[in-house]
């Protein structure tokens, strides 16, 4: 699997995370299942490939060519078959209002195609994207759709006080609620407030996965905490621990160290690799 990343322009860098591409080169009867963890919400252009995901027990469905993928608290489930090419962008939880005009919590751990959210806008994105013949021209292409949406919304100032708390929650998993919410100036309700119709969770739920996906960073090899960052990211007990991994994965913690999970697991190499970025 390939998989490169992108740095919005300064224009939109307030509003969206990062711009991504996944492309992997598989057998076209090859079926993959996985989950996703998304810190934000974040808009997945199927160039190439089959996906589909588990939105009720049992229940495996598509959303177009341009699906739309809300934060998730819970794990959420996904299957590809064959080979892919995807080429996306995470929206900010700061710049979650200037996109969209619902809370965001209506939307977390589900998908739907984006036209439901933005119209013919969503179509006419992806036809300007399998026009470009390179990742610059899919960028471009959905720059200007990007910018389009937020001159439509007509509410481009980021929230300064959750984009404070995007730091914290992505550098430092283990503050406590009411020390994260004096140190962006606001009351605990408030943040609860704001957290919620941005990130799509409650405060709480948002430091608890950012501790689980430090947690599993580190079991996947992809990141080195020092002895005092580990002693911090230890959970009170084993049970402590198994809880937390059932949660977010559904899987214990022995049996997540030895699961094949491709598509969590890149997802798990870019959230690091961008995690001290602005």
């Amino acid at each position: 699997m390939l998989s490169r990343t992108y740095r919005p322009s300064p224009e939109l860098a307030p509003y969206i995370r990062r711009f991504y591409v996944f492309e992997a080169s598989l057998p076209d009867d090859m079926v993959i299942e996985d989950f996703l963890l998304a810190e934000t919400a974040f808009v997945r252009c199927l160039l190439k490939g089959d996906w589909s995901a588990e939105t009720s027990p049992g229940e495996w469905t598509t959303a177009g060519r341009v699906p739309f993928f809300g934060a998730n608290e819970h794990p959420f489930r996904v299957r590809v078959k064959g080979g892919f090419a995807v080429t996306g962008f995470a929206v900010r939880p700061s710049g979650w209002h200037a996109l969209f005009g619902e809370p965001h919590h209506l939307y977390a751990d589900k998908m739907l195609p984006l036209q439901q959210l933005w119209g013919d806008l969503a179509d006419r994105m992806l036809a300007q994207m399998l026009k470009a013949t390179d990742d610059a021209g899919q960028l471009a292409a959905m720059e200007a759709a990007i910018a389009e949406r937020i001159a439509l919304v007509q509410r481009p100032v980021a929230d300064a006080e959750i984009a404070q708390f995007e730091v914290f929650a992505r550098t430092d998993s283990t503050t406590r609620i009411e020390d994260a919410a004096a140190r962006v100036g606001l009351s605990v309700r408030q943040l609860e407030r704001r957290c919620r119709a941005s990130f799509g969770l409650s405060p709480k739920a948002v430091l608890r996965r950012s501790r689980f996906l430090d947690t599993a960073a580190a079991m996947r090899g992809f990141s080195t905490p020092s002895d005092q960052q580990l002693h911090a990211l230890n959970y009170f007990d084993q049970s402590h621990m198994t809880r937390e991994f059932r949660r977010f994965t559904g899987m214990t913690p022995r049996r997540f160290a030895n699961a094949q999970t491709p598509l969590q697991t890149a997802g798990l190499k870019l959230r690091e690799e961008s995690k001290f970025e602005d």
